[in-house]
């Protein structure tokens, strides 16, 4: 194993960690996440406990009909993808 393979190796980590954190931002063009928030309020939910930028789109948990969900929603129109059950 040669000597410059462990600095080689934590570039490479520091890249992808780098990468990572990036993806985990809201893009410009996204739609602010207060407007975001209000159009899941609107569209049934009595409360957002959690919502962030992940694999390109919103996600959140709050609470619908009494129950716990999580939710997806499209980063530039805030408009709810999906729902299921937070179990």
């Amino acid at each position: 194993m040669s000597r410059s393979a462990p600095v080689v190796f934590a570039v490479v980590l520091s890249a992808v960690a780098a990468n990572v954190a990036l993806a985990d931002r809201p893009g410009p063009d996204w739609m602010p996440i207060q407007q975001v928030i209000e159009k899941v309020l609107k569209s049934g939910f009595a409360l957002v406990s959690k919502i962030e930028a992940d694999d390109g789109r919103w996600e959140g948990e709050g609470i619908k009909d009494g129950q716990k969900m999580k939710f997806l929603a499209d980063p530039k129109t805030g408009e709810i993808i999906s729902t299921r059950p937070d179990r």
